[in-house]
């Protein structure tokens, strides 16, 4: 079958897609399946002994040492309530270094003596599990021959039931680590920064009078954005299949640029698939909130509500393989990644996140005055201070090679990383840095002339989307983070980051208290320290503007634009003793994430090098060289008749013809070096010779595309892709 034919039977599959039948029940209420499938609190207490159910929600709850004692008891009732549900096995699911799911499945069943088969789960087999730890991403951690590692239950993220058509899996929730206690995944540090962070806050509220202000968490809500396409056109295309974004591609004559997709009215296939995700999400327990399509067309965006961090980032990756999944069963494939199509928006995942106890409340919450509102100023200005000293860690903490097609455009956050307060806390910390905030600016109302219409009332300060840091309300936003990667890895950099501040603040005011200092004139004097020395991080202005690259390179903020700019931040001396000190990440375990880093970098672009390459040679240059064909003989069948041939297309198409054939030569050949001997150079080598031959191939397939016949063009083109649905 020719790449042509295959593109047009994916055209005429798609035109005549048929929606699965409809499994919603009209009598079936959202809040009824909500956590349906999850052994929430409810069904430990009914499930198990008193004493244990109390030691077990002490630990999710207060954050109290796990008990070892328990797990027998949990694992017994654990087991019974999956087997109810229809599990068959269980499985320790853990999150490695490649921002992915992994899980290992087990059946509960046991072979007896007398032939018969025991259903058997033990409480160390709830607690500990055995995969193979040199077989994952690990940065020299493990050697190839070194292969023992160890999942941990994490009890305070809840285990689910996983249904699938032909048996049903127990999940636990599981850290990853060596037999040497290294840290091999994402989780691990997560829950270390987290106790590092509360520790530190609790010091904080302790001198403003909370004795006892309960266990302090940090809460994450990432807003997930996507693409769907239908699968048809997904399997017809080589490098979405193995790379997730498409390698070539011509733009269309249509895009985003008339603003008709943001917001508007959901495809009716597109929305069926939505319903169905979110009741599979209500029946993990994932509070799905928000839907509504995205900028580009065929981007859409889910939001869930705000949960502890720790469950957020599992839920996280439970909610994008249950996206997969339910796209796949509504005839379509679902696009986590960055920048999937060239010319228009690419996906980020925006991580709100806030600090605070069921006790305290929200640490974030400045009130309707928050100049009084000293404790709020004082949390706001240890965010501000880890935010600028550390804003490199930051933007490493959100690199990739396929972040880095978004990150730095006009549709993304800049790589600079500063803080947006927004008018009313602009103002408050710059009368603070001057000696003392007196008042805030009020919120308003808005009279729209329509005497029908209310009045709607409006925030003291407007939002800034080219913030990467910004100030929302009640909680801060990063919106840097990309779309296919795991949200812990930003949210145990920021717990860390603040942790070191909140320590430097509270044994600022210790010392001055000690010193005989009264309290809110200490706390003054920190705060102005604060602004005066870090305020340069707050900018409230256009972060695309080219004028912001230049003032902030002014202010000393670092502009790492690239991945390789990035990772080095996890190794530096100050990093390495900041994690270490807070017992998040050792300088080992560091120097492993760095390794990781460059080396997904380098086999990521890799991949799609060898994609263009094969792609180009196979379907790209044989059409070419076909409709070429065909305008020579046309010229020459003119010229035999006594006619003039038109040698002016043949000459337009020649040119990118033969710049194909060059950038392919070169592809080629930066493919063939083999002059990389350590990970930074395999990867400075794919930034730097790889990712510009494979571009120069680009330039000219996609010229040929705008040029060839269409009959001949083997690829499923973005105007295909994007707008049939």
């Amino acid at each position: 079958m020719s790449g042509s034919s295959a593109r047009r039977q994916a055209i005429t599959a798609v035109m005549a897609y048929q929606p699965p039948a409809s499994s919603f029940d009209h009598a079936e209420a959202p809040g009824d399946i909500f956590g349906a499938n999850v052994f929430t609190k409810a069904e430990m207490q009914k499930r198990l002994p008193k004493a244990v159910f109390k030691s077990v929600v002490a630990t999710i709850e207060l954050s109290r040492p796990l008990d070892p004692s328990v797990a027998d008891a949990v694992a017994s009732a654990m087991k019974d309530w999956a087997m109810e549900k229809g599990a068959t096995h269980y499985a320790h699911v853990f999150y490695p270094l490649t921002h992915s799911s992994a899980e290992k499945h087990d059946s509960f069943l046991e072979p007896g003596d007398d032939g018969s088969s025991i259903a058997e789960f033990a409480g160390k087999t709830l607690v500990q599990g055995e995969p193979d730890a040199s077989s994952f991403p690990n940065g020299g951690l493990r050697s190839t021959f070194e292969a023992r590692g160890y999942t941990g239950w994490d009890a305070t993220s809840p285990a689910y039931v996983l249904e699938n058509p032909n048996g049903n899996t127990l999940c636990i929730p599981s850290v990853f680590v060596s037999m040497t206690g290294e840290a091999l995944d994402h989780k691990t540090p997560l829950l270390r920064s987290q106790q590092a962070m509360a520790t530190q806050a609790a010091r904080v509220l302790k001198l403003f009078g909370h004795d006892d202000p309960g266990a302090i968490v940090s809460y994450a809500g990432p807003e997930q954005e996507y693409f769907l396409i239908d699968r048809h056109f997904f399997l017809s295309r080589p490098d979405l299949l193995n790379s997730g974004r498409t390698l070539f591609g011509a733009k269309p004559p249509k895009g985003q640029e008339f603003d008709d997709h943001y917001f508007g009215a959901i495809p009716e296939r597109v929305l069926a698939f939505m319903l169905d995700t979110e009741r599979e999400l209500f029946k993990l327990g994932i509070p799905a909130k928000t839907r509504h399509n995205e900028v580009a067309p065929g981007q859409f965006e889910i939001a869930p509500m705000f949960e502890r961090s720790n469950l957020a980032a599992d839920h996280q990756q439970l909610l994008m393989v249950t996206m997969k999944r339910m796209a796949h069963k509504h005839g379509m494939e679902l696009l986590f990644h960055e920048k999937p199509f060239e010319g228009v928006n690419g996906s980020g995942k925006h991580v709100n996140f806030s600090f605070g106890s069921t006790t305290v409340g929200n640490l974030m919450l400045p009130g309707d005055n928050p100049h009084d509102n000293a404790q709020f100023l004082v949390f706001c200005a240890a965010v501000i201070r880890a935010v600028h000293k550390y804003g490199g860690l930051l933007r490493a903490s959100v690199a990739s090679a396929t972040n880095d097609h978004r990150l730095g455009a006009n549709e993304a956050p800049p790589a600079i990383i500063s803080i947006f307060l927004g008018a009313q806390l602009a103002d408050v910390f710059d009368q603070v840095a001057k000696g003392g905030a007196t008042s805030s600016k009020d919120k308003g109302t808005m009279t729209i002339g329509v005497d029908t219409l209310p009045v709607l009332p409006t925030d003291p300060g407007d939002r800034n989307r080219t913030s990467p840091f910004a100030f929302t309300g009640n909680r801060f936003e990063f919106r840097a983070p990309g779309s296919n990667q795991s949200i812990a890895s930003p949210v145990y950099t920021i717990n860390t980051i603040v942790t070191e501040a909140l320590d430097h603040i509270a044994t600022a005011l210790e010392e001055r208290v000690a010193a005989g200092e009264d309290f809110n004139h200490a706390v003054q004097k920190v705060l102005e320290e604060i602004v005066t020395d870090h305020g340069a991080v707050v900018f409230n202005g256009d972060g695309y503007s080219e004028d912001w690259q230049t003032e902030a390179e002014a202010r000393g903020l670092k502009n790492l634009r690239t991945t390789l700019d990035a990772v080095p931040e996890l190794i530096s001396e100050e990093s390495l003793a900041l994690f270490d000190k807070y017992g998040v990440l050792s300088p080992r375990e560091m120097h492993s994430r760095y390794e990781v880093a460059l080396e997904q970098y380098a086999l990521s672009i890799t991949v799609e090098a060898k994609l263009t390459l094969e792609m180009a040679t196979t379907s790209v240059l044989p059409a070419a060289v076909r409709y070429q064909t065909e305008l020579a003989q046309n010229v020459a069948a003119l010229t035999a008749a006594g006619v003039e041939g038109d040698t002016t297309m043949l000459a337009e198409f020649t040119a990118p013809v033969v710049a194909l054939r060059a950038g392919l030569k070169a592809l080629r050949a930066a493919l063939a070096h083999d002059g990389a001997t350590t990970p930074l150079a395999e990867a400075e080598h794919a930034r730097d010779g790889l990712l510009p031959a494979m571009d120069a191939v680009r330039a000219a397939a996609d010229e040929i595309e705008t040029l060839v016949a269409d009959d001949l063009w083997p690829l499923a083109t973005y105007q295909e892709m994007l707008f049939i649905k």
